[in-house]
């Protein structure tokens, strides 16, 4: 088995999912397919792939890291910390926020991916009740 070949099905998945998926969950599911894979192969190939570009990382509360395939117009995330509803966050505001920081603080903002937890309309409305 090439690493290539765990790198594209890493791919694979994130596409097929949509979603964000720790690395246990890739590993599992690159395993499905790759049967003889190690844990090792495949973060190294998520690493790659974080290095890249292709595949961006964040914590979003869920205990562990999770990856999402870089696609489509940047975004951020909104967690509910009640429910864990992800909300996605257009990249216009927050790039003006990183703008802003990096011009007030002469620094050079390297995250590119933000995650802010809070509660969701329907929990604010649930804890008000």
């Amino acid at each position: 088995m090439r690493a290539s070949s765990v790198t594209n099905e890493i791919l694979d998945i994130l596409k097929k999912e949509h979603d964000h998926l720790t690395e246990v969950e890739i590993y599992e599911a690159v395993k499905f397919k790759f049967t003889a894979v190690n844990h090792s192969t495949v973060y190294r190939a998520l690493r790659r792939l974080v290095d890249d570009g292709q595949v961006s990382i964040t914590d979003i509360g869920r205990g562990a890291q999770v990856f999402e395939l870089v696609a489509g117009e940047p975004h951020h995330h909104l967690v509910c910390q009640n429910c864990g509803k992800i909300i996605n966050l257009k990249d216009g505001s927050v790039e003006e926020l990183f703008d802003k920081i990096e011009d007030n603080h002469h620094f050079k903002v390297i995250t590119k991916h933000l995650a802010l937890f809070g509660y969701c309309q329907a929990c604010q409305k649930k804890m008000g009740e």
